[in-house]
């Protein structure tokens, strides 16, 4: 997915602007999207590839600003590089603090804005592959049966075996066929890795041994 080749979306309502942008982007090998508006954006359906935004601050329905504060909650994937006739610092510093990965005003040079769609597509496809890491770490975990999660609870906990045998109600081996389970089951080499994925799928560990055996 990651490596599908980049869609860089532009919405500007300016077609002078979308035709030379869009000559720009096919020259750097990369796909581009364009839309007169941002409700014509909206309405496209959302790409799992690397992609990023060039959006017009000054648009005839939404602004640029408003349509950024509709993404940016559930679109980490999707940068935004902003671009302007009209030089405004306090809007500047909005966009740039709601995530813009660049604030350009026209005129502007390609480089700099190539460059600055480079970053953008580098921190989507970052994303998209964090995103794809947990889904499967999700689905592995899915794999789990009840009493494999509650051993996989505590082991990340770092108690042993006979202390997690105690804990559960359960024999030594039991433990140890059950914790193999795991380490199988989500794809694990080493505790230290096991630990890391439980992290990334934010669960807090199991109660400590000295919490329960004070």
């Amino acid at each position: 997915m990651s490596q599908a080749a980049p869609i860089v979306f532009v919405v500007d309502d300016d077609v002078s602007v979308r035709e030379a942008l869009e000559s720009l982007i096919r020259c750097e090998g990369w796909q581009p999207q364009t839309f007169s508006s941002a409700r014509e954006f909206l309405a496209h359906p959302r790409v799992r590839v690397p992609s990023c935004l060039i959006l017009d601050v000054g648009l005839p329905d939404l602004s640029g600003l408003d349509l950024q504060k509709l993404i940016t909650a559930d679109r980490a994937d999707l940068p935004i590089v902003f671009i302007t006739g009209h030089h405004d610092v306090p809007m500047t510093v909005q966009a740039m603090k709601a995530g813009a990965v660049e604030f350009l005003t026209k005129p502007f040079a390609d480089q700099a804005l190539v460059d600055a769609l480079r970053n953008a597509i580098e921190r989507s496809r970052a994303t998209l592959d964090r995103e794809q890491q947990v889904r499967v770490l999700n689905d592995c975990y899915a794999s789990l049966s009840a009493r494999e999660r509650e051993v996989m609870a505590h082991v990340v906990s770092g108690l042993l075996n006979k202390q997690i045998a105690a804990e559960l109600g359960i024999s030594e081996i039991t433990v140890k066929a059950h914790r193999g389970h795991v380490m199988q089951k989500m794809k694990a080499e080493s505790l230290a890795d096991l630990v890391r994925m439980s992290a990334e799928l934010g669960f807090a560990p199991a109660r400590k041994w000295a919490a329960v055996n004070p």
